[in-house]
Order: structure tokens, then sequence, then C-alpha cells
């Protein structure tokens, strides 16, 4: 990559249309991704814009983001950038501590998502799944947003947090975390603090979610009791000076994991099953790799979910489409210089996977559905390292991902065994209202139960380890 020293540098191209004062917030507030994939495509890798008096620059297209994930913190910092989340997620976790504590803090949680973990989880999602599937009957009407939010929240409450949290789900935990949930929006992202009824509502709901889980935790403290899930991992964890972790600090770590293993998740689920409603011939083709897969013994593992290549196809041509974080920030705190352009500090950098996920000299036809493109001898996915990006990228890279997608997968799977959807209406366009960026509502389906016999068989049916 060509570099230049910052005297010789210029400034990025600017974003034309910006008003005095107001810059391009009212372009920004209407459509984002509109309104930078004009840019990236009128002004190339880099291009700067203002919202109000904040300014702004793109990175856009694997080379971009080569410079970009591979910033150190020192000059490209996510934690003033994300304070907005610390009204969730609490003080002295995550994006209230240094990068090296919240390293330290997320790492606790890596030996709990190692292989044998995913094969205790495949057991946790088809058990919810099932149950799930059955409470739905022979055939009725769902607004998908919503059930896939509920049946995510069911999954990672369990996997994560563990039996007695699940329990609880509906006995408060489910409403409360809906409303930290709704504490994510572009408000809060510059206002975090401001006290809108949602925000109040947020604070109520994280208080409530962390009493929820400090009886949980004093209950097997008391019992001398512990689980395979995060919530034991987390109380056994002491930091490297030998302190343990406090309760405050254990439930902050837990709600950023869940948020990261859940919410997204919701979303890219919702999105994978309106995309394969509406794509007839490959989903036939899902159904044959089902029962390939599937056909001798029913038992969804995480071994049998690997075996799912088509599948995975379908929720990465997802995420390329319809990635639910549309944009992800750093804040400059030292001058950047790339291919000759110069962006000074205290600048917010961004990159968009809604923009760079559609650029045409990086994916062919952008436009189209086609998971078939990150099958061979396409693979437009393995052309560079940073071309799909929905989970982030370099030291910041989402590490929950593999649990997501198979727990994608595990959902579709399922849930097109059992049943034949189709769309109420028309493809819902994204709400870019919200911070995670799903469609917008009502999005009703419809669903009949499938007359024959499928290839995964009810839970009930299938003694697993």
């Amino acid at each position: 990559m060509a570099k230049a020293t910052q005297q010789a540098a210029v400034a990025a191209p600017q974003l034309s249309g910006g008003w005095p004062l107001l810059g391009h917030l009212r372009a920004f507030q209407k459509d984002p991704v509109e309104m930078l994939a004009r840019g990236a495509h009128d002004l190339g890798e880099l291009h700067q814009f203002r919202v109000g008096p904040q300014a702004f620059v793109l990175f856009a297209g694997p080379r971009a983001h080569t410079a970009y994930f591979k910033a150190p913190d020192e000059q490209l910092d996510a934690r003033s950038v994300y304070q907005f989340t610390v009204p969730m997620f609490g003080r002295g976790v995550a994006y209230d501590v240094a990068p090296e504590i919240m390293s330290e803090q997320l790492g606790f949680l890596f030996p709990e998502l190692r292989e044998s973990a995913m094969e205790r989880f495949a057991r946790i999602m088809f058990e919810e799944i099932d149950m799930f599937a059955e409470s739905l009957g022979e055939e009725g009407e769902i607004d998908l947003p919503v059930e896939m939010n509920r049946l995510t929240v069911n999954i990672a409450s369990r996997c994560f947090l563990g039996e007695e949290v699940r329990n609880q789900v509906d006995a408060g935990f489910a409403a409360a975390y809906h409303d930290l949930q709704a504490g994510i929006n572009t408000l809060g992202f510059f206002l975090p603090r401001l006290p809108t009824p949602a925000h109040r509502k947020r604070d109520r709901a994280r208080q409530q979610v962390v009493d929820i889980l400090s009886r949980v935790m004093e209950q097997r403290r008391l019992a001398g009791s512990e689980a395979q899930d995060f919530m034991s991992a987390l109380m056994r964890a002491r930091y490297k000076d030998g302190r343990a972790l406090t309760n405050d600090e254990v439930s902050g770590i837990l709600l950023t994991a869940l948020f990261a293993g859940q919410h997204t998740s919701a979303v890219l689920s919702t999105w994978t099953g309106l995309q394969l409603f509406r794509a007839s011939d490959y989903l036939e083709r899902l159904r044959q790799e089902m029962q390939a897969v599937y056909g001798e013994t029913g038992t969804m593992t995480s071994a049998n979910l690997k075996a799912q290549p088509l599948m995975e196809n379908a929720v990465r041509e997802c995420e390329r489409l319809h990635p639910p974080l549309i944009m992800l920030i750093r804040k400059v705190l030292k001058p950047m210089c790339y291919e000759g352009m110069s962006i000074p500090a205290g600048t917010l950098a961004i990159v968009s996977p809604a923009v760079s996920h559609r650029l045409p000299h990086v994916f062919a036809n952008p436009d189209q559905f086609n998971p078939d493109r990150f099958a061979p001898p396409a693979s437009e996915g393995k052309q560079h390292q940073f071309a799909l990006i929905g989970f982030g990228g370099g030291r910041h890279r989402c590490m929950g991902k593999n649990f997501a997608i198979m727990q994608i997968k595990a959902i579709w799977t399922l849930l097109l065994d059992r049943f034949d959807f189709s769309l109420n209406g028309a493809f819902p366009d994204p709400n870019y209202g919200s911070w995670v960026t799903g469609p917008q509502r009502p999005c009703q389906i419809r669903y009949r139960r499938r007359a024959q016999a499928g290839a995964v068989r009810p839970a009930r049916e299938v003694r697993m380890a």
C-alpha cells in the first residue's frame, strides 16, 4: 500500500450536498446507506462528510478496510465512540475500561466458545427451536422479527447465562432485556445520557437484569454449584492481579456477550428467512442438502451443521446483503494517511458493510441474492481478508461469529424442515432508525406445517449426548 508523508498528503475528497451547519445530517437521517454508497461510487475508497459539526471519513472496499482494521488502538479508538453502550453494559466493563482490560474480560469467555462447547450449544439450539416450532401449531401468521428475537433470547440466555436465567425469561427477564435493547438507537449514540422515555426504561431494565443475574450468582455460591456457561466461567475468573470479578462486572460482561450473540443474530436470522422464502429453487436445494445430512439419524449436531455448505452460504449471503451493523466506527486519535490522503485527529472513521458488500468490483451483480458466489469456483468471500465484514475484522472481530452462524443455520434447518413459509406483503425495507438494522415492521409471514415427515426429527425422538 502506497503511503505519503503527512506533509505531502491531501485531504480526502468531500461528499457533495452538505448544508451549512447541518452538513449531511438530513441525508444521513433519511438513508445513511444510500448517502455513503453515493460517496463511494463518486469518490472512491476514501471520502469525508459532516453530520452537524462532526467530521466523518468512510473507508470503502477491501484495500481501505485493511488500513482501517490493522490500525492500532492508539490511532483508531473504539472506546471513545461506543460510550453509548456504557449505560447498558455498566461501569467497569467493555467500552468503559481500557482496551487491554476489555480484552482480558472477554478473554475469560474464549474457553467457553471452544469446539466442545459448540456441541452442547447445538443440542440447546435444537431443543429451543423444536419447542418454538411445536408452539406454532399447524398454520398461522407471525411477525418474523418479533419471533426471531424471542427465539434467540431463549437460546442465548440458556447457552450463555444458564438454565436458571432461561427459566426466568417469561418471568421478567425477556421484558427487561427488550427494554434494554431499545437503548440501542441513533439518538442514544450521540446523546446516551439524554433522559428520554426510552433511556429511562433502559436504565430501569438494566437494574432489573442485574438483579436477576445477581440472585442466580448468589444461589450458585450458596449451593456450591457450577454450570457449563459464561456465568460460572466469570465467577471463577481472576484478573491478572488476582482479583475476582464483582457481581456487577460479571453482569456487565454477560450483557456484552448476550448483545453480541443475540441481537445481531436475531436480525440476521430474520433477513435470512425473508430471502429464502422467495428463492424457491435454492430452497429446494437446501432441503435436499438437509435430507442428505439428516436423513439417517435426524440428529442436529455441530458436525452435521458444519456439513451444510449450502445453508452456510445462504447465511453469508444475507450477511453480505443485510449486515445487521451498517457502520463500524472508530475515532481518529492520531492523524492517519491513506493513499496520499490525510485523516486528521478528531475525525470519526467508519467502514460500512452495507456499502462495501455491494461494490461491483468486489462482488459480481452485488444486488442479487446469490449464495453460490461463496462456493467454488467463484469463492468471492475468499478473494480478500476483508471482503466480507459483517462481523467486523482484525482484533475487534466479533468473538461470537461462529456461534451466530451456527445458530442461524440451526434455526432455518429445523424450521424449513417443518414448515412452508411465505411473505405476507412486499419485501420489507431496512429500518435505519435502529442501531442494529432489521426490516421495517410489521413484517408478517404466513406458515403451514409440511405434510411429509422431515429429515430432522423432534428432540423427543432423538437422544443426544
